[in-house]
């Protein structure tokens, strides 16, 4: 009977460095530790930025409480917003009117020199007021009292005519609980554009019909 050849045993060897497939792998794992290190570095490359905390009226002095510090990844565009690295100037003044979150614009920030609207009490419809609050963008509309109207009764109103567009509200007086409606008037703050308050001051003197009309998308 003849014998079967006997296999030999092949020994296991090291790996050497001359082996393509222990270059490759040592390569990999080169490669994708330099990666993550730059995704790693990348996500943490973030600035703190001031932020509005709460609905900010154009005019108005900034203050602590209404402003919050968010941590952001802004880039080559950091240098727009105000950083919170240090504190804000005590005589910083809102120039347009900021929404909750907002980052803050080195733009929307100035002196009070700088402010162009200045604040003028309206008193309006309480059913037009109730649905206002502060920081809410309105469209200012007048009813001027027709001539020769007045002293008969009735004063008779003609059309409304829209006079500003996209105003502030600064501030809204609390109902009195007492009547509510259109029988009630409510004072309300509204930031008005320096060239055009006198002759809203004008139109109220004449008597005429004040209506704030709430801007769709408008802060509130």
């Amino acid at each position: 009977m003849t014998d079967l050849p006997t296999p030999s045993a092949s020994r296991l060897r090291a790996p050497s460095w001359r082996d393509s497939r222990l270059l490759v792998g040592v390569l990999l794992v080169l490669v994708s530790t330099v990666v993550g290190a730059l995704v790693v570095a990348r996500a943490d490359d973030r600035v703190p930025v001031w932020a509005a905390a709460r609905a900010i009226t154009p005019g108005q002095r900034l203050a602590a409480s209404d402003l919050t510090v968010v941590q952001v990844q802004l880039g080559d565009s950091a240098a727009g917003y105000v950083a919170a690295d240090r504190p804000l100037d005590a005589e910083a003044y809102a120039l347009r009117e900021l929404r909750v979150g907002e980052l803050l614009p080195r733009s929307a920030v100035g002196s009070a020199a700088a402010v162009g609207v200045q604040q003028v009490a309206l008193r309006v419809e309480g059913t037009s007021a109730a649905a206002l609050r502060r920081g809410s963008l309105v469209d200012v509309y007048v009813n001027r009292p027709e001539e020769g109207s007045a002293g008969v009764g009735v004063t008779r109103f003609a059309g409304p005519e829209r006079v500003l567009e996209r105003v502030a509200v600064a501030a809204v007086a609390e109902d009195d609980g007492v009547l509510s409606g259109a029988e009630q008037t409510r004072p309300v703050q509204v930031m008005v554009p320096s060239d055009d308050v006198r002759d809203l001051v004008a139109a109220v003197d004449d008597g005429a019909r004040i209506t704030l009309v709430p801007v769709a998308g408008g802060a509130s």
